[in-house]
């Protein structure tokens, strides 16, 4: 299976500058997967009996997707970007999914995809440290 992610990063006209394609490339795949992995739990906590025990997870979970999205679209465009804004999202990324991963570990015994979730979020959040660590 292609990897479209690196595949488009490895064919991009600019220098990306001394990032390493590699850990970039992981962390836009992990936002990704993190976003849809959020979205599709905040959908499996509104398919719950107790749907209301689950207010906060649901909203975290939505928090955090559009979060990922939005740090997977900055990270992906390559030209005349702004290092402050990059770093200041990766942050952000990593403090939506600190929050979702823990609300999710905290119903994963009873719930299977708040355990999934909270794999995901932890994988993203240590993606966007990889990557912050990697600019410097």
């Amino acid at each position: 299976m292609t990897n479209h992610v690196s595949a488009m990063l490895e064919t991009h006209p600019k220098d990306l500058g001394g990032v390493d394609r590699r850990t970039l490339a992981e962390c836009i795949e992990a936002c990704l997967a993190c976003a849809q992995t959020c979205t599709a739990c905040a959908d499996a906590c509104l398919s719950e009996d107790m749907v209301a025990e689950m207010r906060r997870c649901i909203r975290l979970n939505l928090d955090c997707a559009d979060v990922c999205g939005a740090t997977a679209a900055v990270l992906t465009r390559q030209t005349g970007e702004d290092a402050s804004t990059v770093r200041t999202l990766l942050e952000a990324c990593r403090t939506a999914c600190r929050a979702c991963g823990d609300e999710c570990a905290s119903h994963a015994e009873m719930h299977e995809h708040c355990a999934v979730c909270a794999e995901s979020c932890r994988r993203c959040e240590q993606a966007c440290a990889d990557l912050l660590a990697s600019l410097g």
